[in-house]
């Protein structure tokens, strides 16, 4: 599992909340000058989950507004940039002369060695918490200058088109689903997240040549591999349709991924052996058919399924479901004897 650090102030007696709050904003972040109407009892939470080299953090909390002021700049000089996306509530920034209102799924970039000003309102009047995604980026992480970076202080961006949304949707399976990933993934999942912030923040600048040509190549990467994974079901996605859903030809598509751990066919084929593996291994679909479950995932062919699982796992799908389901068995009972499987796939 990712490496993940929970702090929720309900821990502690209301009276030390806020308190508590404001240490950890200071510790993952910059220390900053909070004001809100819930300091007597502040009731939020924060995932912080450690990529490399950038930090996603999941915050929930009540409405606030928050100055990152020259003295406290000065004093802590956090060399970080922070990149904000609003998920509930709406919200508000400044910075470098800038300002900006926020809406859910819109982003706001700012530097944290400058002053800031941020605010975030819940829904329904403050009534309900305000949520955010953030990841906070060292300054030396990304191949664009501050002086580059600085007309997009401040500022806005979407989170919900391009690359913002594809930006998006990354942090937020990353912060709601750190379970899903191991923690040898988090050097390759930051590469990822850093990639598609540079690519962000560049086409902002309206400047793509800012942007290293290896960073744009696994930002494209990082999007033909969500379209695949959205359609992994259909038996027709192939090399050609993921080329031509995203306007390459099919000689551009293999080079792209030249430099992957595998071929364009080779990732459908892995990635629906692994959805295949794991609705095999689910106790609750035992009462569906094997041949149903490989169509599920782009097999409808049983004995070209049967094949591609037997050169993957050296056993057919029905012999590997049944040794699955005889390991659970043995976890519930281990004294229970065994009895080897016989089954033609």
């Amino acid at each position: 599992m990712l490496l993940r650090n929970t702090v929720d102030t309900t821990a502690v007696p209301p009276a030390e909340r806020f308190e508590m709050w404001l240490d950890l904003v200071a510790r993952t972040a910059s220390p900053l000058r909070i004001r809100t109407e819930h300091a007597h009892d502040f009731a939020a939470r924060a995932e912080i989950v450690e990529l490399d080299p950038i930090r996603v953090v999941n915050y929930r909390y009540p409405s606030l507004d928050a100055v990152g002021s020259s003295r406290l700049v000065r004093e802590s000089a956090p060399e970080i940039y922070t990149l904000a996306l609003t998920v509930d509530g709406d919200g508000a920034a400044s910075q470098a002369g800038k300002s900006s209102v926020l809406g859910p799924r819109e982003f706001i970039f700012y530097d944290g060695s400058r002053p800031h000003g941020v605010r975030h309102v819940g829904d329904d009047g403050g009534r309900q918490p305000a949520r955010s995604v953030v990841a906070i980026i060292p300054h030396a992480a990304l191949p664009l200058s501050p002086d580059r970076l600085a007309p997009l202080l401040g500022g806005r961006m979407s989170g919900t088109e391009g690359i913002g949304a594809l930006l998006a949707q990354f942090l937020l399976q990353i912060a709601r689903h750190p379970e899903q990933y191991h923690a040898a993934d988090a050097p390759r999942l930051g590469t990822v997240g850093l990639d598609l912030v540079s690519t962000m923040l560049g086409r902002h600048l309206v400047a793509e040549d800012a942007v290293p040509t290896e960073a744009r190549r696994r930002a494209v990467v990082t999007q033909m591999r969500a379209y695949i994974q959205r359609h992994l079901g259909d038996a027709t996605l192939s090399p050609q349709v993921v080329a031509d859903a995203h306007h390459v030809s099919l000689r551009t598509l293999h080079r792209l991924f030249e430099a992957e751990e595998s071929t364009v066919a080779s990732y459908i084929r892995e990635l629906r052996l692994a959805r295949c593996r794991h609705d095999l291994a689910d106790p609750g679909l035992r009462g569906q058919p094997v041949q149903a479950i490989g169509a599920r995932w782009g097999f409808p062919d049983k004995a070209h399924f049967s094949r591609a699982f037997r050169k993957a796992h050296g056993v057919g799908p029905q012999a590997w479901r049944a040794g699955q389901a005889q390991d659970a068995a043995r976890e519930v009972n281990p004294a229970a004897s065994t009895v080897n499987p016989v089954a033609a796939d």
